[in-house]
């Protein structure tokens, strides 16, 4: 008789995660479900019980994804996480495999990626889309410490995005639960580490690196 595979989902919204479990239904025969809709739920179900893999949304409302992850890997080290996400894949893939994740695999694909990336996690091993090893053998060739923006804390890189996507500091410390003061902080780390002087300039840098997609309609402003 086989065993259950017991999976978590972890994403705020409802109709993706009935999305997730359609799909997987159809692959793996004998699963087990649950699901957790905020990152406090989601903690607590990974203390209370064991899982085969979970699958964790990177834009987790409040405590994002990448603090959601480094605490999921301090609570179950060996427990494997597979990464979901709408961004693309230079914005967060090598900084999440870095912190432990099993996988990285788009939303958008997440139907043959993803079970692949499950099928790799309870083999022990990662799955690796064709267009990151890309992004990870450029890096490799170059043989650089790479851009400025690799230094930042994944603190620093989330507040970035946000502001680089037009939000001010005040929406940025919203979204984190943060304060304004500690988001201002945030701000001038990432100005002095980065050498950029204002909002636009980080508007500007992000997008020439894919940290986002596309500038804000008021990318000029000063900040």
């Amino acid at each position: 008789m086989k065993r259950l595979l017991k999976l978590l989902i972890v994403d705020d919204h409802y109709f993706v995660r009935q999305g997730l479990k359609s799909v997987l239904g159809e692959h793996f025969a004998d699963i087990l479900f649950d699901e957790a809709s905020s990152a406090n739920e989601a903690l607590e179900k990974v203390s209370q019980s064991d899982w085969d893999v979970v699958l964790l949304d990177i834009s987790m409302p409040g405590r994002g994804g990448l603090d959601v992850l480094k605490e999921f890997r301090s609570i179950k080290p060996k427990m494997p996480i597979i990464i979901l996400s709408m961004h693309e894949e230079e914005q967060f893939a090598i900084r999440v495999l870095k912190l432990g994740a099993s996988s990285y695999v788009r939303k958008d694909s997440a139907g043959q990626e993803l079970v692949k990336a499950i099928e790799a996690a309870l083999r022990g091993g990662k799955y690796i889309t064709p267009l990151i090893a890309q992004i990870l053998a450029t890096h490799l060739e170059k043989n650089v410490e790479g851009p400025v923006h690799e230094t930042l804390t994944d603190r620093e890189y989330q507040v970035m995005r946000l502001i680089a996507s037009g939000k001010t500091v005040k929406e940025v410390g919203y979204e984190l639960s943060l304060s304004v003061k500690t988001i201002s902080t945030y701000r001038t780390r990432i100005l002095v580490k980065t050498g950029l002087r204002n909002n636009a300039q980080i508007m500007r840098y992000a997008l020439q690196y894919g940290i986002v997609n596309v500038l804000p309609d008021n990318e000029n402003s000063n900040g």
